[in-house]
This record gives C-alpha cells, sequence and structure tokens, in this order.
C-alpha cells in the first residue's frame, strides 16, 4: 500500500483527504527512512522491509494491518471484531479471499486461478476507482490517472527541442531567463516553466530554454511569476512571430490552442496583452500547485 501511493503522494503531491491514514503515514516513513520521492515500488518495499525492526517504522506501518485485512473480508464475513473475523477467515468461511495468519494472510487457493486469469481487469478497476478517489480530493488538479504510477519513460522533448532550435538559429543566440548566460542551439536544457510534476504534460507554452543547471537548481518548483513571467511571455512571443510565418501548419502550434483559441491571432497580440493571456494561465495553476505543497523557487 505505501509502495503503491508513494509517487502520488510524493512527487504529484495528490492528496488522499484528511481522514486518510495513508497519506499521513507515508509522509513520515519518508522523513524517517529518507526515501528519494521519486523511487521505484521495489526499492521502497526492500527499505520497509529492510528497516521493519525499527520500532518508529513498524509503528508507522502497523496502523494499515489494524482495519484494511478485517475490513476487506467483510463481502464473506459479517464484521463482529477483529478476533472472530480472523478465526473464521482461517476456516475460508464462505469461501472468503484470504486467511488472517498473524502479520500474515494466506490466499485461499480456490481463488488463485480466478486472480491469475483476471489479474488485468481486476488491476485496471482498482485503478479506475482510486482515480475517481483521487480526483473528488484533488478536483483542481490536471491528469489525476496519469499520476497514478511512475511512468517507465518521459515523452520525448525531440520537437520541442527542434523549435527552440529553429529561433535560436534564426536571432543567433538567446538569453536564459534565469541565469541570463547565453544560449545556443543543443546548448541549452529546456525548463518545465510549472514543474512537470504538476502540469504532467509537455505542451509547448510549458517550455522554455535554459541554462543546464536550472534543471537540478529549480527542480520541481514554481517561478516566482513576479520576476520571471514577463520575459519568459516575451521570449515565446517572439519565437512564435519568427517561426509561425514560416511554417503555419507544423502541428507544434496547436500546443498554444489550449491557451488561446488562434494561434494566428495570439501572435498579433501586443506584448502585454500576449503577456496577460500567460498571467492568466500560469496565475492559476501556481496558486493550485501551492496549495498542495510545491514550494516557490528561491535561486
Amino acid at each position: 500500500m505505501v509502495a503503491e501511493s508513494w509517487y502520488p503522494i510524493h512527487y504529484f503531491k495528490l492528496s488522499f483527504g484528511k481522514s486518510d491514514s495513508l497519506y499521513v503515514q507515508s509522509l513520515a516513513l519518508q522523513q524517517e527512512l529518507n526515501i528519494t520521492i521519486d523511487a521505484d515500488k521495489e526499492r521502497i518495499k526492500r527499505v520497509l522491509l529492510d528497516n521493519i525492526g525499527n520500532s518508529r517504522v513498524k509503528s508507522l506501518l502497523r496502523v494499515f494491518a489494524l482495519n484494511v485485512p478485517y475490513r476487506f473480508l467483510s463481502p464473506w464475513i459479517d464484521f463482529t471484531n477483529d478476533y472472530d473475523v480472523k478465526t473464521r477467515s482461517q476456516r475460508f468461511e464462505n469461501n472468503c479471499l484470504y486467511a488472517l495468519n498473524g502479520e500474515t494472510i494466506e490466499l485461499n487457493p480456490i481463488w488463485s486461478d480466478y486472480l491469475m486469469e483476471h489479474y488485468g481487469i481486476l488491476r485496471d478497476f482498482a485503478f479506475w476507482n482510486l482515480a475517481i478517489f483521487l480526483q473528488k480530493r484533488n478536483p483542481n488538479v490536471p491528469d489525476v490517472p496519469s499520476k497514478l504510477i511512475k511512468p517507465i519513460l518521459r515523452d520525448s522533448l525531440t520537437k520541442q527541442h527542434q523549435f527552440w532550435d529553429a529561433y535560436i538559429e534564426t536571432v543567433g543566440s538567446i538569453r536564459c531567463i534565469y541565469t541570463d548566460k547565453p544560449l545556443v542551439v543543443k546548448g541549452y536544457d529546456l525548463d518545465h516553466f510549472i514543474p512537470w510534476s504538476f502540469v504532467s504534460h509537455n505542451l509547448l507554452w510549458n517550455l522554455l530554454p535554459a541554462d543546464s543547471s536550472i534543471n537540478s537548481s529549480k527542480s520541481n518548483n514554481l517561478p516566482s511569476l513576479d520576476k520571471y513571467l514577463k520575459p519568459y511571455a516575451n521570449l515565446h512571443h517572439e519565437a512564435l512571430e519568427t517561426l509561425y510565418t514560416r511554417k503555419p501548419n507544423d502541428k507544434i502550434f496547436e500546443d498554444y490552442l489550449t491557451v488561446y483559441d488562434s494561434v494566428s491571432e495570439l501572435i498579433h497580440l501586443t506584448d502585454k496583452d500576449f503577456c496577460n493571456v500567460f498571467q492568466k494561465t500560469f496565475s492559476p495553476m501556481v496558486q493550485i500547485a501551492e496549495n498542495m505543497g510545491f514550494k516557490i523557487w528561491k535561486q
């Protein structure tokens, strides 16, 4: 349970609700064991098992053994008290799914074939309901379903790099809005202005060339809009004006349709109006992300 919920809680900062022990206990375990926020499930389980003798860790994990193993048997065994449920489960009463034996469970053999055959359906059913559960508790967070598990690979940024390379080749060089260092073709990293761990996408309007030191420094922190929004918007505006007229049918420009309903009209806005479009896009995102626990980057 802890390993499955680790990425949604620590990396994407999704709330499981105030009454859910999983969120609170997971945060406490992360502080106790200093497990990285983007650790994979196998490493999390290994660290927890290696520290199971730690009284603090054992106490934090014990919460999950108090209710769930007993309540999950309620379709088969009417709940009276934990001892009664445990005793009746050991007889596999009503062909219940498993028996409770101390700190372990024993799977009922009659369910083995069913679980193996229908594992994919059961897993998808569980994730579907988890997505609904989390969406209700995180109503303003984008793309909750994609934040349930750690992605094996992030999408390539090849097209986004090609866009900015083309612009830099045209103007010669640009300056990093964070460090003021000059950036040349293939001599920069692409920064997610609002962290990927919040937006969960690689749309062009949220990406900008930056000095290679920025990705590690800024990490998944939020930019100060007072300080960086204007130069960020100006650079996007200039790049759009430069490249759109050359190849207006390039699909990369469709990314901007999620912030404005016409790219051809967007590029003809004044710098002030263009900045206002970005202000209306980014301000609520930053506020929601702050409410979730993301921090403003202090360079």
